[in-house]
């Protein structure tokens, strides 16, 4: 079971903020370090001091570390055209030396688009489908050819499709609850299906109807990983989950409930329940930025009991 280390930096953190997890993920042995992409605070946080860009950071954090895997999850359709976008990946990529993983959803929260003036269009989905179509695209046209789209949305003609990522291929995230046209995109497009925030049952029934998709594209449905992004709030005992929990206004029952939340051994206990019915990836959501003791906790007494 992979553990990766998955932020929401709108709710309030600096890059340095951002630098300092990334290489404690790196010093401790997670997989890898991802964040969210948006531009406004949620809930009753106050978001200061503002947010910061997520491919700016990721670019950041390329050059400042070594080993981890980084990327978003998951990349708002919205804020970006797809043809820039796969510049942008692929110049990290190669700023990484081909460690950078897109995970590409349609966007979803207005507010955001509202307070910094970012259209947001009623046709999301099909947009989605375009973009990682040219993506994806541009990224696999071979060097010297040139790359052509004709779509409803978006229209390429004679793209060079420069520049192309360090990696052979960028792997590429899906994700969401959608029973329908998301595990069809996931099927066409995706390396890796996310469910985030969903109980073990609902991830079941989700990762099976990703499977069905798949092989009814013609793809076997092992070819894709399966993964699962999941609050997390281990401690010791109670009265560490119960003061971890707090700290980010939550109920430890609550979490425990919709999250990975208790001793380590609970949350061990429950990794190994995802794992039964077939993830194979966790994104550990950590909201307390500057609690790095919890870090080395889940990599201590949580991480090194999976195999």
């Amino acid at each position: 079971m992979d553990l990766r280390i998955f932020t929401e930096p709108q709710q309030g953190a600096t890059y340095d903020t951002l630098l300092t997890v990334a290489k404690a993920t790196e010093e401790l042995g997670f997989d890898a370090f991802f964040r969210s992409d948006h531009y406004l605070r949620m809930g009753s946080v106050d978001g200061l001091p503002g947010p910061t860009d997520a491919w700016i950071t990721l670019a950041g954090l390329a050059r400042e570390t070594k080993r981890i895997r980084l990327g978003t999850l998951m990349t708002a359709g919205t804020f970006r055209l797809p043809g820039v976008l796969a510049i942008q990946v692929a110049q990290v990529d190669q700023m990484s030396g081909g460690r950078v993983e897109l995970g590409l959803g349609a966007g979803w929260f207005e507010e955001e688009h509202t307070a910094y003036g970012i259209p947001f269009p009623k046709e999301k989905f099909a947009r989605l489908e375009e973009q990682l179509e040219i993506v994806t695209g541009l990224w696999s046209t071979d060097l010297g050819k040139t790359y052509d789209f004709h779509g409803t949305y978006y229209d390429l003609t004679d793209s060079p499709a420069l520049p192309k990522p360090a990696q052979k291929k960028i792997p590429v995230l899906v994700g969401g609850h959608g029973a329908t046209r998301t595990p069809r995109l996931a099927a066409k497009y995706a390396d890796e299906f996310n469910i985030p925030f969903a109980s073990i049952e609902d991830s079941e029934r989700q990762f099976g109807r990703v499977r069905a998709a798949a092989e009814e594209a013609g793809r076997n449905g092992d070819d894709l990983t399966y993964s699962n992004a999941l609050v997390v709030c281990v401690g010791r005992d109670d009265q560490e989950v119960a003061r971890r929990a707090e700290a980010i206004g939550r109920q430890p029952d609550e979490l425990r409930l919709n999250g990975l939340a208790g001793t380590p051994a609970e949350v061990v206990d429950k990794i190994g329940r995802y794992a039964e019915i077939g993830a194979s990836r966790i994104y550990l959501q950590i909201l307390d930025l500057d609690d790095l003791d919890h870090l080395e906790l889940i990599s201590s007494q949580v991480q090194s009991q999976l195999s």
